[in-house]
């Protein structure tokens, strides 16, 4: 087989018990960005084991930068390699392996200085194979159900996203968290009942990823070599980036991820350890934040979903991002903690449909013998310029010492995605009015 040669596709025929097993590894996998990335692990970080808050924040946002490269690195080589090979299951489980192994170290970083480095290399190697287990994931999806179900299910799978995140939150935040003293012997002190809800994210991840391995169905194998596999993937790949005009709606849309994406993922990298400087917010505090944030995302994942499907994704992306500006501008200006909150509920609303929508889109717009390779790119497109937000904002707040001017700096981003999006057609089907 030549290396352009496609990887006959699934025929979309996924049960209800794989449609809902696929949502459920949403449900596993968002305990590791919901406690690790953006609330908990974050705060944690910032406020225990860094010097102080600002250093903790340019850290914490340049060690993401640099494990969002070797992502954008890795994530379509990986995927066209998948293509070529067909299954996608052993990918995903051996990233998830690795993300959940990271998650898991993370019980190691003490209250302590010295504990910096190995706090952020365990967070950048969990990270690491948390994003890039997301390309194999996704691309599931086109498989299982006719474009028209597309926005729902991707919808529903956020919106139950959100949900495990939430539910991890709140047992992190009554089982170990409040509790004085903690749980089971753990030690205030040492801020084991911060700890420990690393390895609960861990084994959560475990545990709720099973039903994807067991019941939603993988394409079949080409049979050929690993070596073989990889010389067609990267060829393939190389050839898609050369012919890149075939492709140029494609192009448009991933150029204009790339950028909007970027704000979002920065938003969701240091909006704990900004809670956390900005506001004075406790642990505590930083969790009840999560909460919001986490049940409001959902409600808008799950409202979005059908309006993906009936006025179509682009149109859904633009509603939410023009939302996300005026009210980030909000967010920078307020003084009061209580506004602080009810602000980040209005955000969580339509952060959901951003991230639902923009899957929903590039699943229907990848050519079907190459959805693995292409949401490579997709995940490409998501963390090629994803160091340029966490550095600039560690950047500016490094040298202003205010975690308001370095939060800032997000707003472009979300703006000149816009703008870009604009440009992009979406394919008939993908909602109604849509060329």
């Amino acid at each position: 087989m030549r290396a352009r040669d496609p990887v006959p596709a699934t025929p979309r025929t996924g049960s209800k018990r794989a449609i809902i097993a696929w949502c459920l590894f949403d449900w596993a996998n968002s305990a590791f960005p919901t406690i690790v990335t953006t609330f908990l692990f974050s705060a944690y970080f910032t406020d225990h084991v860094a010097p102080n808050h600002a250093t903790g924040q340019a850290l914490w946002s340049w060690a993401n930068g640099i494990a969002a490269l070797g992502i954008a690195i890795a994530s379509p080589v990986l995927g066209a390699i998948a293509d070529q090979g067909g299954r996608r299951k052993p990918w995903l489980f051996a990233l998830s392996l690795i993300s959940i192994a990271g998650t898991a170290a993370l019980w190691f970083v003490r209250p302590d200085t010295g504990d910096v480095v190995f706090a952020l290399v365990a967070m950048a190697v969990a990270t690491f194979g948390f994003e890039l287990g997301t390309a194999f994931y996704n691309a599931m999806l086109p498989d299982l159900v006719p474009d028209d179900f597309v926005g729902r299910v991707s919808g529903w799978g956020w919106g139950l996203g959100y949900a495990g995140g939430l539910v991890c939150l709140g047992l992190s935040y009554f089982v170990f968290v409040t509790p004085d003293p903690a749980p089971f012997g753990l030690d205030r002190a040492l801020a084991e009942h911060v700890r420990i809800v690393m390895p609960l994210a861990a084994l959560w991840f475990a545990v709720f990823a099973v039903p994807l391995f067991l019941w939603v169905p993988d394409r079949p194998a080409t049979g050929r070599g690993v070596a073989t596999v990889v010389r067609a993937g990267i060829a393939g790949m190389i050839g898609t980036l050369r012919q890149v005009r075939r492709h140029a709606n494609i192009a448009r849309f991933l150029l204009a991820k790339m950028i909007y994406i970027d704000g979002l993922n920065t938003l969701f990298i240091v909006g704990g350890a900004y809670a956390a400087g900005a506001f004075g917010m406790s642990i505590d505090e930083v969790l009840i934040f999560g909460i919001i944030l986490n049940v409001t995302a959902g409600l808008g994942a799950v409202a979005f979903a059908w309006i993906d499907d009936w006025l179509g994704a682009k149109p859904t992306i633009l509603i939410a991002l023009a939302a996300l500006t005026l009210l980030g501008v909000g967010i920078l200006l307020v003084e009061s903690k209580q506004w602080f909150y009810i602000l980040a509920a209005a955000i969580g609303i339509f952060l959901g449909p951003a991230q639902a929508a923009s899957r929903s889109l590039m699943a229907r717009l990848a050519p079907p013998e190459q959805r693995t390779e292409f949401f490579g790119l997709y995940n490409l497109a998501g963390k090629v310029t994803t160091p340029m937000g966490p550095f600039l904002v560690g950047l500016v707040t490094y040298l202003s010492q205010s975690q308001r001017l370095g939060m800032l700096t997000i707003l472009p981003f979300l703006v000149i995605g816009m703008l870009l999006l604009t440009a992009v057609k979406e394919p008939r089907g993908g909602g109604r009015g849509e060329p």
